[in-house]
């Protein structure tokens, strides 16, 4: 098991004792429940909905997942790896649609889980409509929600 320490007490600069704290490192599990603790999830359905009266529907997928299993008609694609600097409304490279921090935000990835930690990033950021799209594309997918080949 790993385990972050961290210094406790010790202010005198030239001390060389210092007592430590040891707590354990969080698992990738835990983190994706913190994050989904702090999002209210949509459904196909209900993503489908907002997208059709104006919210931003973000794509995550990998261009590989998208050329084999298709794309949502209307949806931004955004790489994960520029992503928040393309919503962040106070970021000179943002993206038009991130006006403001109240943008409605929806991230859809393959089945959900990234999707969850990119949209719970978004609220770090002060986006406080941020959400996913619970089972992701697969969902949307069996839902018999457009998608183009």
């Amino acid at each position: 098991m790993l385990y972050r320490l961290s210094y406790v007490g010790g202010t005198q600069s030239d001390s060389i004792c210092y007592k430590l704290r040891a707590s354990p490192m969080p698992s990738i599990n835990q983190i994706l429940d913190q994050a989904r603790r702090r999002i209210t999830r949509l459904t196909p359905q209900e993503a489908a909905a907002e997208h059709a009266n104006g919210a931003l529907l973000v794509d995550t997928r990998t261009s590989e997942q998208r050329s084999r299993d298709g794309e949502i008609p209307g949806a931004l694609v955004i790489d994960r790896t520029v992503f928040e600097w393309r919503l962040d409304p106070a970021s000179p490279t943002r993206i038009p649609e991130a006006k403001d921090h109240d943008v409605r935000v929806i991230v859809i990835c393959a089945q959900g889980y990234s999707s969850s930690l990119a949209a719970a990033s978004l609220l770090d950021l002060g986006l406080v409509n941020a959400t996913d799209v619970i089972g992701g594309f697969a969902a949307w997918q069996a839902a018999g929600l457009p998608v183009r080949r």
